[in-house]
């Protein structure tokens, strides 16, 4: 169905949970939906991983080691990775992980070309892994209460979809790159019930999910989302309050001011608009707690 006739349809409906979802199987298209039912019921193939993310990334060479190899020690065994037209040594980098069968490497030109990432890689990868997230090159998934997501996730197979908080981290003042990684420079973030940590990220059975609903939501073919406890989803993220006792995502969205201006000035899969740089460094730049080393 045409995107904006499924917008003026889903529209029509009061409940906000309710609206966003048949937002999400409105675009996936009706007759689509019902063969995609049927494919699933009658696929018998295991899937080859159990934990899988996929990213879209534009010039992010210099973060990519850091973040790749914080998510395999804790669990996640394959990448699916879309290369929005990088002009950096992105692809030299991943090599090694190309080769090795970690990183499944797409190369995805085009303007605003996120969601349609999200939705190739469903499409492509359905079968293929028990549990896929979504999440971008600015955000670490940091299992508190267990050994690693895989862990964490157990307990939640009956749920079609896990929605993890954001924690917002800041510049901590740096003007300038330094050395070092990524969050060892980064220390200071916000507070936990800043409406900023209300956003999600999705970590999705792909065998119950038709897509992604922009860059949070999934649009569920059965069942409830949950929460990091565990529990059903009654109200929309917007109106929830965040939760950091489990699990969390550090959203590292500034980094130092210089390296936030080079990534506003080189453009982003998602297409958010360069002129509004400085207002969205302000609103994201947020260091009211500082990080003990061990509970970083």
């Amino acid at each position: 169905m045409n995107k904006a006739l499924a917008e003026i349809i889903a529209g029509m409906i009061p409940h906000k949970m309710t609206r966003n979802r048949w937002r999400g199987i409105l675009r996936y298209g009706l007759r689509n939906a019902r063969e995609l039912k049927k494919e699933i019921r009658h696929s018998a193939k295991k899937p080859e991983h159990y934990l899988s993310v996929c990213v879209i990334a534009k010039d992010e060479g210099p973060y990519f080691k850091e973040w790749l190899d914080w998510h395999i020690s804790l669990g996640v065994d394959k990448f699916y990775v879309y290369d929005n037209e990088s002009t950096d040594n992105t692809k030299e980098l991943l090599k090694p992980y190309i080769e090795k069968g970690i990183v499944d490497y797409t190369y995805f030109p085009g303007y605003r070309r996120q969601i349609a990432a999200y939705d190739d890689c469903i499409a492509r990868h359905r079968f293929d892994t028990r549990w896929l997230a979504y999440i971008d090159m600015d955000e670490f998934i940091v299992p508190l209460k267990h050994k690693s997501i895989p862990e964490f996730l157990k307990d939640k197979e009956g749920a079609p979809v896990v929605e993890i908080n954001w924690l917002v981290y800041g510049s901590g003042g740096a003007v300038k790159k330094e050395p070092g990684t990524m969050m060892e420079r980064f220390r200071h973030h916000s507070l936990s019930d800043h409406p900023l940590n209300r956003h999600v990220k999705s970590i999705l059975d792909p065998l119950r999910v038709y897509g992604m609903i922009g860059c949070h939501e999934a649009a569920r073919i059965n069942g409830k989302a949950v929460d990091t406890h565990g529990n059903r989803i009654k109200i929309s993220w917007k109106d929830r309050k965040p939760q950091h006792d489990v699990i969390r995502i550090n959203h590292y969205a500034v980094r130092s001011y210089e390296e936030f201006l080079e990534k506003q000035n080189r453009g982003r899969a998602s297409g958010r608009a360069r002129n509004v740089a400085d207002e969205y460094f302000r609103r994201y730049d947020l260091n009211d707690i500082k990080d003990d080393a061990e509970n970083s």
